[in-house]
């Protein structure tokens, strides 16, 4: 059932997507042979020549009429797709957070291989970019150049540091905490723009942090999994994070470089490539010596590369469906679908894996997750 249901969800996506419904309506006006029918009754202008119709002024009317009224004749005024982008996401990260939390348990837990894992992960997402640049006409290709690249080593080596402290912060602590604490990304972002990248940031947002921060810290009170390694790394995960966020505005606005990469999905395949190859080298560092166990443990155990691949899929796939949503709707749109994915995924994922859900652990998690929302619309609020 769960399958069929996804298989829905992409059909509807790919049909908004790629423009499919636009398909049938063509088909449906084609003779049998391709050519297209032209109706028994033609329209005569007052010479009696035949008129093009699709000159009337009603269509431009209807046009208008549809536009105003904020949707299309074909769907009711229910964008499917972005229904559709909203449930993938969400699906995406809520079974991420499982298979990786799944995969770090069956590598050790706590003394496995997080880094290791988190450097696979990207693996398996640029292996699958690849596969869409490769397959035919499923992606095009981007026409980056070399200093393009260059420009994207910042962005892709912050992308690899947040991926890397997340997935040790969830091997070495609950999931449900480490979101928690993740939540708490704009208190990082508010202090490195004001004091790295010369932003400004309102009064206003300035005063949403102790909310946040107290939320957080209400929250690591009662947490039955609670490490100090799980908090630091974390921590590290949003200081990536904020970073990757500024340097990736700065990439934006070189000039063309939107047109090279072709679309999203593009900038993220190659951002996930360069994270993996980032990512080597911190491998070799920290477990090195111990590899060699971990690739007899990946042999032996289903457990361990099977949640390694999915997670590394889902890992991939939400990302995109995360960006593709977020480009289609507003400020206020984003902070509350945010503010619902970080619910979802942290009961969820609690629920399913049987972590504490301590009233006081909620009660922090509502108030820091309440401060991320507050923060991220009361610039609006104030405006009005």
């Amino acid at each position: 059932m769960k399958v069929t249901s996804l298989i829905v969800i992409a059909t509807f996506c790919a049909t908004e997507a790629f423009g499919l419904h636009g398909v049938a309506n063509v088909a449906k006006s084609m003779a049998p042979g391709g050519v297209a029918q032209r109706s028994m009754v033609q329209a005569l202008d007052i010479n009696g020549n035949p008129r093009n119709i699709n000159n009337f002024p009603l269509k431009e009317a209807t046009s208008d009429a549809l536009e105003a009224r904020g949707g299309d004749e074909s769907s009711g005024g229910i964008d499917v797709g972005l229904m559709a982008y909203f449930a993938l996401w969400y699906l995406g990260n809520y079974y991420y957070n499982i298979t990786n939390k799944l995969a770090l348990n069956a590598a050790g837990g706590k003394t496995g291989f997080p880094m290791a894992l988190s450097s696979l992960q990207l693996a398996v997402g640029g292996l699958y970019g690849i596969f869409l640049w490769l397959a035919p006409d499923a992606r095009e290709k981007p026409k980056i150049t070399k200093d393009d690249i260059i420009k994207m080593i910042p962005v892709s080596f912050c992308f690899m540091g947040a991926h890397s402290a997340s997935v040790f912060a969830m091997g070495m602590g609950a999931v449900s905490f480490a979101q928690i604490v993740k939540a708490s990304e704009p208190a990082f972002a508010a202090v490195l723009a004001t004091f790295v990248y010369n932003k400004k940031i309102s009064k206003a947002k300035w005063m949403c942090l102790p909310i946040i921060i107290g939320g957080v810290i209400l929250a690591s009170v009662k947490e039955l999994d609670f490490a100090w390694s799980a908090l630091i790394s974390a921590c590290i995960a949003n200081c990536f994070a904020a970073v990757k966020g500024n340097e990736n505005k700065k990439l934006m606005d070189t000039d063309g470089i939107k047109d090279r990469l072709g679309s999203v999905g593009n900038q993220f395949a190659i951002t996930t490539i360069l994270g993996f190859l980032f990512s080597i080298p911190l491998v070799i560092a920290t477990e090195g010596p111990r590899l060699g166990e971990f690739a007899k443990l990946v042999k032996t155990s289903p457990a361990v590369w099977k949640n390694l691949v999915a997670s590394g899929l889902w890992f991939y796939g939400y990302n995109e469906f995360a960006t593709m949503t977020l480009k289609k709707t507003g400020a206020v749109t984003q902070s509350v679908a945010n503010t619902a994915k970080r619910v979802i995924v942290i009961v969820g994922v609690a629920l399913v894996l049987g972590e504490s859900l301590d009233p006081i652990k909620l009660l922090g998690c509502s108030i820091g997750i309440g401060g991320v929302f507050l923060y991220s619309i009361i610039d609006n609020i104030v405006k009005a």
